[in-house]
């Protein structure tokens, strides 16, 4: 009989790890058909091909980087969850700055297997539920262990801190308990622009604009004496948005 549930594609350039992966979400119900893939290109076709509900990836393979595939994923309309597995903790910050579900270590566990696919639930739930239609008005924050709400208009640009972010206002320095990721879809109708992969600026707080010797626009913001980097990868876009195009 044909399993129901999440479908599922593994990705590792080891066939025993793919096997033992496999061997352990088939011991899992929510998990449903399962692919595997021993490189990027190949699991580029089967994610084209099959359109799998989570991602197991792994993180150093030969060719396309497990980092370098979960990046492209992100033009996808609707993504699947990725789950990274690798025997590398030192990649963790890069992959949840991906937006990745969790970041798995060799040798799987189990019971760390299942908190995993807990999390994958929670993301694959929150994509079926409905959006509202509210715009964010107060962000949650905290500073010295105290929770406080501050205005969206109070903020001046927001650092990527790992899984968190650095909530930067002219009052001080806050501690956001959301990825920049998350936090840049959030506030998209309030005027933040994702300027580079560490940084999500104001825009109505840029008052001057330079360029480095190197060609790196620099932001610096109204309100405070900060300067914040625009990657070249995001520049065309940050010019749009700031009418220099």
């Amino acid at each position: 009989m044909e399993r129901c549930g999440w479908s599922a594609l593994v990705v590792d350039d080891e066939p025993p790890i793919r096997a033992e992966l496999r061997y352990l979400l088939e011991r899992d119900s929510r998990i449903g058909a399962i692919d595997e893939a021993a490189n990027g290109s190949e699991a580029v076709e089967k994610l084209l091909a099959g359109r799998p509900d989570v991602l197991f990836l792994d993180i150093q393979m030969p060719g396309t980087s497990g980092i370098k595939l979960a990046e492209t994923l992100r033009n996808l309309k609707t993504p699947p969850a990725v789950v990274f597995v690798t025997a590398f903790s030192e990649y963790a910050a890069e992959a949840f700055e991906l937006d990745a579900v969790d970041y798995v270590l060799k040798p799987v566990e189990e019971a760390r297997l299942a908190r995993a696919l807990d999390k994958v639930a929670a993301l694959l739930g929150a994509r079926c539920a409905p959006v509202p239609a509210e715009r964010v008005h107060r962000l949650a924050v905290e500073r010295g262990g105290h929770h406080a709400f501050i205005p969206v208009s109070d903020i001046c640009y927001i650092e990527a801190k790992a899984d968190y972010s650095s909530v930067i206002c002219p009052t001080g320095t806050y501690l956001a308990n959301e990825s920049i990721s998350s936090l840049e879809r959030r506030l998209a109708d309030d005027g933040f622009l994702r300027v580079h992969r560490s940084y999500l600026v104001n825009v109505d707080e840029v008052h001057d604009i330079e360029v480095t010797r190197s060609g790196l626009m620099e932001l610096r913001c109204s309100r405070i004496d900060a300067v914040v980097p625009v990657s070249r990868r995001r520049a065309a876009e940050a010019k749009s948005r700031l009418g220099l195009t």
